[in-house]
């Protein structure tokens, strides 16, 4: 594999660890900046608001520059971004400087997905994409555990310093490491890419990432309840158990790059179907001590089968213009979490149990898979249609020229 799949996965190291490390520094963050836990909570949402915001924008302003130097100049933004938050003098500074941060991360991974398979032959496009999001994967085994425990025991503003040098690092990768003259988006255009997302099978490949990734988030975000009311553990005992997770979705990352350069449709299907499995029996896995760290590491593993998967499908069904539609794939995943988030506090709002969002997750794979069904339908629909243009396309030329020779 290319070496500038190593810078990619550097970036995306950096930005999964600033990404969730905020959570475990709330406390520090809320006492040093004398809030409460729920005001603080809010530099999550700023964070997420500005991925939301940023995949699209970010990724159509800069459809027409070369794509080295756009990730280049992601990075430059998130290094930023983390510095100012690292120096911020009150709550509001760092509300602003999250937001900042979060702007570079979906356009950031939906511009390097593109460079990624662009650097690989077509059989191993998928694998390059998990070879990418293998730095967001690994920061959830170690970025997070690290810079979370450095927060504790030197300040939380020392974390975003560190993150900031990561940034840093991943500059000087890209610039290193990253053809110079890669991918000039040319033609397209930003109305080009605003055309991609016109297409009904873009919105179906977002619509499954929305359902597929919300079934992941409506049980994960209520993991911890879960594992010290359900199975018993200790609450110091969380992280380690969270480790494995982390460990789960490596593991199921890489898996799914690897078989999806297969089938494609076969590892989204059967990714999905594993997902729902196992948040079906996730009630089960959580009650006793033994099982529930297989539950945790198997919910990693086979959601993060279809990252990949869902991020190729993207960019295959905006084959014209991929920065876009790949870019706003990240905003889907984002859209994923706070949704998934919200079903599963519903179940429990409802009375339901401690670990009645699983099944509400089992649900929503579900829904996943009866989207994947129909993109897929779409697309069996719209081949016949394609092949006749360019059918017809071809017979025009010849006709001009059996003419011409007569």
């Amino acid at each position: 594999m290319p070496l500038a799949l190593l810078a990619l996965a550097v970036g995306a190291f950096g930005i999964g660890t600033t990404e969730f490390v905020m959570m475990g520094l709330l406390p520090d963050v809320a006492g040093d900046l004398h809030l409460s836990i729920p005001t603080a909570g809010h530099l999550v949402s700023a964070y997420a608001l500005g991925v939301v915001i940023g995949a699209p924008l970010l990724a159509a302003l800069t459809a027409r520059m070369p794509r080295r130097r756009v990730l280049i100049g992601l990075m430059v933004l998130f290094v930023v971004g983390n510095a100012v938050s690292a120096a911020a003098p009150d709550y509001h500074w760092l509300m602003a400087a999250r937001f900042v941060s979060g702007l570079p991360h979906g356009a950031f991974f939906g511009v390097g997905a593109v460079v990624a398979t662009s650097l690989v032959a077509p059989e191993r496009k998928a694998r390059s994409v998990s070879l990418m999001f293998l730095g967001l994967t690994v920061a959830n085994v170690i970025g997070v555990p690290v810079a979370t425990a450095m927060g504790q025991q030197l300040g939380w503003r020392a974390t975003f310093l560190a993150v900031s040098a990561i940034g840093l690092a991943a500059i000087a990768a890209l610039a290193g490491l990253v053809p110079a003259d890669h991918g000039h988006g040319a033609a397209v255009g930003v109305r080009g890419e605003l055309r991609a997302l016109k297409s009904l099978p873009v919105w179906l490949a977002l619509g499954t990432t929305v359902a597929g990734f919300g079934a992941l988030f409506a049980a994960y975000s209520y993991i911890t309840p879960m594992l010290t009311d359900a199975a018993g553990f200790a609450e110091s005992s969380v992280t380690l158990l969270l480790a494995l997770f982390g460990v789960g979705a490596t593991i199921g990352n890489l898996l799914g790059g690897r078989l999806a350069d297969h089938s494609l449709r076969a590892t989204l299907f059967g990714g999905l179907t594993s997902l729902g499995v196992v948040l079906a029996f996730f009630p089960l896995l959580m009650r006793t001590e033994w099982s529930a760290p297989l539950g945790v590491l198997l919910l990693g593993l086979t959601a993060f089968v279809t990252g990949s998967p869902l991020q190729l499908m993207v960019m295959e069904k905006a084959a014209s213009a991929p920065s876009l539609a790949s870019s706003a794939n990240q905003g889907a995943f984002n859209l994923a979490n706070a949704g998934g988030a919200w079903i599963g506090g519903l179940a429990l709002a409802a009375g339901l149990g401690t670990t009645s969002p699983a099944l509400a997750g089992a649900a929503l794979a579900v829904l996943g898979l009866a989207v994947a069904g129909i993109a897929f339908a779409v697309d069996r629909r719209r081949e016949p249609v394609r092949a006749g243009r360019l059918v017809a396309g071809s017979a025009a030329p010849a006709a001009e020229a059996e003419s011409v020779r007569g």
